[in-house]
């Protein structure tokens, strides 16, 4: 779901994420996409415009280019990684974002179905819009962050019988640092066929991606 209909918000991983050092990962820096707020704090993702985005592109691709190249699936990674730096042309955030998610999703072998929260009905209050959302993509659960859980009103999910799950990551191995840094340290280190193995390891599901989703 593209949730990018909502209030962006200044320092969150709508336009900033943790590079991972290749051999560390507990080494890390932000790389951040420079953003301009038309409305002010009220501006909706969507409307989120990127300051320069030659500059920006030029230094995004840069820093993943220096943490990465060493890899031996590089070069996969940044044949796959062109129509991220193309969506910098569009000038606006949320674009370089959903493509750059929906590649990491193609990588993976995910056969779901994309769709975009503007165009589907749902009530504004936070917990009835993401109840309405979760109903209207057909789904019986909705996977919440931990964070999230604390604040997230469950009525409105119990009412549509939807439940609420908390999404968890397993402590060891790769996933000890994926709640911290970007997707692409684990696609650098195993490939997409590797971390989509690993995927299906965590889902219980062989011959599908389907599960994690």
């Amino acid at each position: 779901m593209v949730l990018d209909n909502v209030q962006f918000t200044r320092r969150d991983y709508q336009h900033r994420t943790r590079l991972a050092a290749l051999p560390n990962p507990d080494r890390t820096r932000w790389l951040s996409i420079p953003t301009h707020l038309p409305q002010g704090r009220q501006t909706a993702i969507r409307d989120a415009l990127i300051v320069n985005p030659a500059l920006a592109r030029q230094r995004t691709e840069s820093m993943i280019r220096q943490e990465y190249r060493t890899s031996p699936h590089w070069p996969a990674l940044q044949t796959a990684l062109e129509p991220v730096w193309a969506a910098f042309d569009t000038g606006r955030t949320a674009a370089v974002a959903e493509t750059s998610t929906r590649i990491l999703l193609d990588l993976l072998g995910w056969p779901g179905c994309i769709l975009t929260a503007a165009g589907l009905p749902a009530r504004p209050e936070r917990s009835e819009r993401l109840a309405d959302l979760t109903a209207a993509a057909g789904a019986g659960a909705y996977l919440c962050g931990t964070g999230r859980m604390t604040y997230l009103d469950p009525a409105p999910f119990t009412a549509r019988d939807i439940t609420v799950a908390p999404f968890l990551l397993p402590a060891a191995g790769i996933w000890a640092s994926a709640r911290r840094v970007t997707s692409l340290w684990a696609l650098a280190h195993l490939g997409p066929g590797g971390l989509a193995a690993r995927l299906r390891d965590l889902t219980g599901a062989p011959d599908s991606l389907e599960a994690a989703a």
